[in-house]
């Protein structure tokens, strides 16, 4: 039953729990990967989980294995550089046991998998396939379908893996333009959550009053909220301002702005924003500077997306045409 390095990798006789692995590429994570490894997690005492990865992948290495840890911390996670032939090779599957036989510290008693090659990789190790689901109808999916479709598959995508293909729309403008009350209606209509603009309820402690070192506090709280969120949000998370638009208010008031929220506000990836117009009225509250510099902001406003490259679109007219004109626009990033 076992290759010629049979007395290679033999499990230690003082182990007596019953331990085993699973395979795969994990292209990315999905719902159908936790199935495998949480079957293979209630059958055995302790699970080695065997990651593939290749230089050409499509999602990093490093990603992939941030994902199984966060997802499987008691699972014992083994990264392997694939550099392995095709099947039709002459020696495809004696490469393949010598590669896992140098990285797994000795073979375990189960291999579990969802492949008819199961069967072939178990006897040449000399472990015990575990047959999970071949026919795959519990869990229908793969990371080729995820991959070429995430909106459509998003049920089947963990929540750990999730905020990597979530949409991002910002709501994006001048003071007084209903950013927030956009944002709400937005999130409603398309069955999801939104990250509220976190400098507003922050200075609601201090009557509307800040300083400088405040920038680096509401942008840093503002970064946490949105990746504390990414995980619950439902296809697309809609966000009330971002970095960008903290860059523009902290120039504008201290003609300056802290590095890292320069820095970090150049690293936000956002799919579209919608930049709310000021052919609104103005409503004077705390928090609200500048009523006769509304076209002067605006531009400052759009100008800095210009500048950095961002897509965006302007959205204007009474409030139920921009809600109308936003719902549109946010449609096509779902296609």
């Amino acid at each position: 039953m076992l290759g010629c390095n049979s007395k290679l990798n033999r499990k230690p006789s003082n182990i007596s729990k019953k331990t085993g692995f699973v395979l795969g590429k994990f292209l990315p994570p999905h719902a159908g990967h936790k199935y495998l490894i949480d079957f293979a997690r209630n059958y055995v005492d302790e699970l080695f989980v065997i990651v593939g990865t290749r230089k050409a992948d499509p999602i990093s290495s490093k990603l992939r294995m941030e994902w199984m840890r966060e997802m499987f911390p008691d699972v014992k996670l083994i990264e392997v550089i694939d550099r392995n032939p095709e099947e039709s090779h002459p020696r495809y599957w004696k490469i393949w046991e010598n590669t896992l036989r140098k990285a797994l510290p000795y073979i375990p008693d189960y291999f579990f998998a969802s492949e008819d090659y199961g069967f072939k990789l178990a006897k040449i190790l000399g472990c015990e396939y575990v047959p999970v689901n071949h026919a795959r109808n519990l869990v229908p999916t793969s990371g080729t379908k995820i991959r070429s479709n995430p909106t459509k598959y998003w049920k089947y995508i963990p929540p750990e893996v999730r905020p990597y293909y979530l949409k991002r729309v910002c709501i994006y403008g001048p003071e007084s333009t209903g950013k927030s009350t956009l944002t709400r209606n937005l999130a409603k209509y398309f069955k999801t959550i939104y990250c509220e603009e976190y400098a507003r309820p922050l200075l609601d402690f201090t009557n509307g009053k800040f300083d400088y070192s405040d920038i680096l506090r509401i942008a840093r709280g503002h970064l946490a909220s949105e990746k504390a969120l990414a995980k619950q949000a439902n296809k697309l998370l809609f966000i009330d301002t971002d970095l960008v638009l903290t860059t523009v208010l902290s120039k504008m008031f201290f003609e300056k702005c802290p590095e890292w929220v320069y820095k970090n506000a150049g690293k936000t990836n956002y799919d579209l924003y919608l930049v709310t117009d000021i052919d609104v009225p103005w409503v004077k509250d705390n928090q609200r500077f500048f009523p006769g510099k509304r076209k002067w902001y605006f531009n400052l406003c759009v100008s800095e997306l210009k500048r950095r490259g961002k897509k965006y679109k302007i959205i204007s007219g009474s409030w139920d045409e921009r809600l109308k004109k936003s719902i549109d626009a946010v449609k096509s990033l779902l296609v």
